[in-house]
């Protein structure tokens, strides 16, 4: 039985060094060797039994479960359930002390654990300096990028409730209903943040809701979905973020065109270091959306004809480029030749330009009649019959947004015509488990990272200017994401 001990000196205070470490689920903001990491089951991450589930930046895999948890004593102890690595029967314990000299504090790590013989050297120079030390050296880097309070601009007294501007629908209609006000924002909640937001996303759903077409808020509200910013201060309960974390989130109700927002923390996820609050703002929906549509509702193969609509859009971009970096042949549709060449510039190998939604021909003419295997639909009502005839036999329709009105007349009868599927997902269905919202936003992010993905904001906003954007995406004048800065 091998036996590894480890021991620090980290200068911060007992409570913010614990605060990171008793969730079970933080190292992969910290340690510099863990990829990405998830909590199974949705559970908790200081819920004594609860599973991580993470993958090394080397690729191996490992699953380790919370075994005792102590607010009291700084002590947290856990095993490895299974693992890529050869190593068995490992248990671990994290234990902090207080050290008063500067109010700083000692960190003890220890495990044990068994290897193939003739490897135990090699096991335990990795767990002693790969884990152990580098641990200690990414929790100290992580306390420096955020020390634990609130920075110069984000002081507020806990529990007080604290103003600020927004741009609110007064009533379902045009763009003109949205107007700027001053809105009170209350202090969070048990298990809710409040957050100051340095980046709101603009996406389409905005303009339904905006529309009365998605029955999201009451007006005089708040619209938006997507922001990023930084954690002002948290409620009871909330143990994975801290004030000054850089978060961001995609999610419903609708809120986000304002500067400070309080809202569930479960919604939040924390940005790695070289995602920026802008970045973060225009790629969490679409990102996540291009995400559950390539990997989740239509599982693209390499190989695979897909047809993008609105390809030089804010999610047809990304779906440009990420399906063609999956393999597939990329079909896409612009209303404009500038926006023909940012499709081009995507991964698009054809793209077809017009205004009057007539493709069908296009495509079969590009595919030697044979169709596409998938088509990626945010147009909706107007391009159903292009749709039919543009899709291969067995191919999927998948109608993630409805531009031009719901998708009303199709029938099974038309689907069994080409043995076709039909699919009408929401991205709030999908990342409604914690987990998976994690899971999404980590594939996403490390899309980013290897250059999958590339962002170009072209298209930048006053928050109080929020009615000129909706005027310019609704009139088809954009490319790509656009952003509202409070």
């Amino acid at each position: 039985m091998i036996r590894v001990v480890r021991s620090a000196v980290i200068d911060a205070p007992i409570e913010r060094v614990w605060a990171v470490l008793r969730d079970f689920n933080s190292h992969s903001a910290w340690h510099p060797i863990v990829a990405d990491s998830t909590i199974e089951n949705d559970e908790s991450s200081d819920q004594i039994g609860c599973v991580r589930s993470f993958t090394l930046k080397d690729g191996n895999h490992i699953r380790e479960q919370l075994l005792a948890l102590s607010d009291t004593d700084y002590v947290s102890t856990y095993c490895i359930l299974d693992a890529t690595l050869p190593m068995r029967r490992y248990v671990a314990t994290v234990q902090l002390k207080r050290v008063t000299d500067g109010d700083r504090t000692f960190w003890h790590w220890q495990s044990t654990f068994d290897v193939p013989r003739g490897r135990e050297q090699e096991f335990t120079d990795l767990v002693g300096k790969g884990v152990y030390e580098g641990g200690f050296e990414g929790v100290r880097a992580y306390l420096r990028r955020r020390p634990g309070g609130p920075t110069s601009r984000s002081i507020v007294t806990a529990g007080a409730s604290m103003t600020t501007q927004g741009v609110v629908a007064v009533r379902f209609g045009g763009p003109d209903v949205l107007e700027p006000r001053s809105l009170e924002v209350r202090p969070p909640g048990s298990g809710e943040v409040r957050l100051r937001q340095t980046a709101i996303g603009i996406n389409y759903i905005d303009v339904y809701v905006r529309k009365g077409e998605y029955p999201l808020i009451q007006p005089p509200a708040p619209l938006g979905m997507e922001a990023a910013g930084e954690v002002v201060d948290v409620g009871d309960g909330v143990t994975h973020l801290l004030p000054g974390d850089r978060v961001a989130y995609a999610c419903t109700p609708p809120g986000a065109y304002v500067g400070v927002r309080t809202l569930p923390a479960s919604h939040l996820v924390v940005l790695p270091d070289e995602i920026d609050d802008e970045a973060a703002a225009a790629v969490m929906l679409k990102g996540m959306t291009a995400e559950y549509l390539l990997h989740r509702t239509h599982r693209l193969r390499a190989g695979e004809t897909v047809l993008v609509h609105a390809a030089a859009g804010g999610v047809g971009l990304l779906l440009c480029q990420w399906a063609k970096a999956l393999g597939a042949r990329v079909i896409g549709t612009v209303s404009t030749d500038i926006k023909a060449r940012a499709a081009r510039a995507a991964g698009c190998d054809f793209v077809i330009v017009g205004g009057d939604y007539r493709f069908a021909a296009s495509v079969r003419d590009a595919t030697d009649g044979r169709g596409a295997d998938v088509i990626y639909d945010g147009l909706g009502q107007a391009a159903a019959r292009e749709n039919f005839d543009a899709l291969a036999m067995c191919g999927h329709w998948v109608c993630y947004g409805q531009a031009s009105g719901p998708v009303s007349q199709l029938t099974v009868e038309d689907m069994q015509q080409k043995s076709a599927t039909f699919s009408s997902p929401v991205l709030f269905h999908y990342s409604a488990e914690r987990a998976v919202l994690t899971e999404m936003a980590a594939r996403t992010f490390e899309a980013l990272r290897q250059g999958i993905l590339t962002l170009d904001i072209q298209h930048r906003y006053p928050l109080a200017a929020a009615a000129q954007a909706h005027r310019n995406l609704e009139g088809r004048t954009t490319i790509g994401p656009l952003i509202l800065l409070p």
